[in-house]
């Protein structure tokens, strides 16, 4: 129930300038597959490139919101919901700020993911990384797989809770196979293509204009 006692201000400082000033639109690109899959490796090299370009960026990584904003949550089917519930708001503040905001999260729920693009609307990019199982484990550096399977840890996505893969991602990548360069340039490509962001070339021209 809210709360009738608040109400919301508008800032005379719209989104719109904000992007002006900034040289590029806002956007939440949403990194989803299970542990393991390169998603914080992906969002994080993809804000490197468009940090070079002169983009406003930031990304929100799932390990390090957990000990933070979330750290409260478990892992239970509520509280996954609730965790994504929770970086949806942040990343749409980040968003009236023009910036770029990259979100890597397993997010395991279609309904979730898909509350977020009714949420957000068109500036909404779930990029799926698409990685085997068999891969994923044997990348685990933290043996989370290892234990989840000796059950050690309980309702772990991919083992004892279900991953619902992306109906229809703006963006897929077999990142068991795909390099990490490649999918780094088709994601720019992408954001280039929609507008959100100018090429290299141009956005020189624009951060020389006087």
């Amino acid at each position: 129930m809210k709360n009738k006692n608040i109400a919301r201000h508008n800032a005379t400082v719209t989104r719109a300038r904000r992007e002006s000033l900034n040289g590029h639109k806002g956007a939440v690109l949403w990194f989803t597959g299970l542990s393991g899959s390169g998603k914080s490796t992906l969002a994080h090299t993809v804000e490197e490139k468009l940090h070079r370009m002169g983009c406003l960026t930031y990304v929100f990584d799932g390990d390090n919101v957990r000990h933070g904003l979330c750290g409260d949550l478990g892992f239970s089917h509520e509280d996954r919901v609730e965790n994504i519930r929770r970086i949806s708001e942040m990343v749409k503040l980040f968003l009236e700020a023009g910036v770029i905001a990259m979100a890597a999260f397993i997010s395991p729920f279609r309904s979730d993911r898909e509350r977020m693009r009714n949420f957000l609307g068109g500036d909404f990019l779930e990029i799926y990384c698409k990685c085997s199982l068999e891969v994923c484990e044997k990348r685990d550096v933290k043996g989370l797989y290892r234990r989840a399977r000796a059950g050690e840890i309980k309702e772990f996505t991919g083992i004892s809770s279900p991953y619902e893969e992306p109906d229809n991602p703006d963006l897929m990548f077999d990142t068991g196979s795909t390099p990490l360069e490649e999918c780094v340039e088709k994601i720019v490509g992408f954001l280039i293509e929609r507008e959100i962001v100018k090429s290299p070339a141009r956005a020189k021209r624009f951060h020389a204009s006087p």
